[in-house]
């Protein structure tokens, strides 16, 4: 499944909000130095459908706030 996140990048609180079926908005603490925030959606996304990291790839938009990522379930 893939689904499309955009991510918001210094804020108070860390959360996942569900847009649609396929669309989130992911709010993270990190600031994109060396892929902290990168990492800090993939532990956010694995906690919020509850399965490893390592089920998770990012697909498309390393390095923009508008992220493709693959779920495996």
């Amino acid at each position: 499944m893939f689904i499309k996140v955009k991510v918001f990048l210094n804020s108070k609180k860390e959360e996942v909000i569900k847009k649609r079926e396929d669309s989130f908005e992911v709010r993270v603490r990190e600031k994109p130095v060396g892929g902290l925030a990168n990492k800090a959606v993939f532990v956010l996304l694995a906690d919020y459908f509850t399965i490893p990291v390592s089920k998770i790839k990012l697909f498309k938009g390393a390095k923009q706030r508008n992220k493709i990522f693959e779920i495996m379930y």
